[in-house]
């Protein structure tokens, strides 16, 4: 399980092709479950980065066949609010969805959060066995972009 001041995020693969994925923070759990058939890691961690670099909402959907999870981010300044909807049909837009988790953290938590998950994974699993699980390449240039994003704009935060 991996902090980022607030918020506990792990991504943890379980079976080729499939991978438990929990979400915490001092007030709730959330656990999604996502499948290989999108690019779930990379798309997660596109969508942290295009939000470090500071678009205001940016979203990522899990399938989970025929469920899916969408996460959804709204930032304003350096604030982010999230939340996950429970889709019953991949196809169903975010708002027929059940809200299953939502909170607010700053940017620099939520994506010191999301680096630190994805080390953990490399660190636990390596990136052969982390292809061994779920199927696909350690998602590595999507974690290094978004790794570079942060360290540039730390000392914003920081100020």
């Amino acid at each position: 399980m991996i902090s980022g001041s607030g918020i506990r995020i792990t991504w943890t693969p379980v079976a080729h092709g499939w991978a438990d994925i929990t979400l915490e923070d001092h007030q709730a759990k959330a656990e999604l479950t996502a499948s290989c058939i999108t690019s779930a890691p990379e798309d997660f961690l596109t969508a942290m980065a295009r939000l470090v670099a500071g678009e205001r909402e940016t979203r990522v959907q899990f399938e989970a066949e025929p469920t899916a999870y969408q996460w959804i981010f709204y930032r304003e300044g350096e604030e982010v609010w999230s939340c996950v909807l429970e889709l019953r049909d991949g196809s169903d837009h975010g708002n027929r969805g059940m809200e299953m988790w939502s909170s607010q953290f700053g940017i620099d938590q939520l994506s010191r959060a999301v680096i630190r998950c994805f080390d953990e994974v490399a660190q636990t699993f390596g990136e052969s066995g982390y292809r061994g699980k779920w199927g696909e390449h350690f998602p590595r240039t999507e974690l290094e972009a978004l790794r570079r994003l942060w360290h540039s704009h730390q000392h914003l935060w920081e100020a």
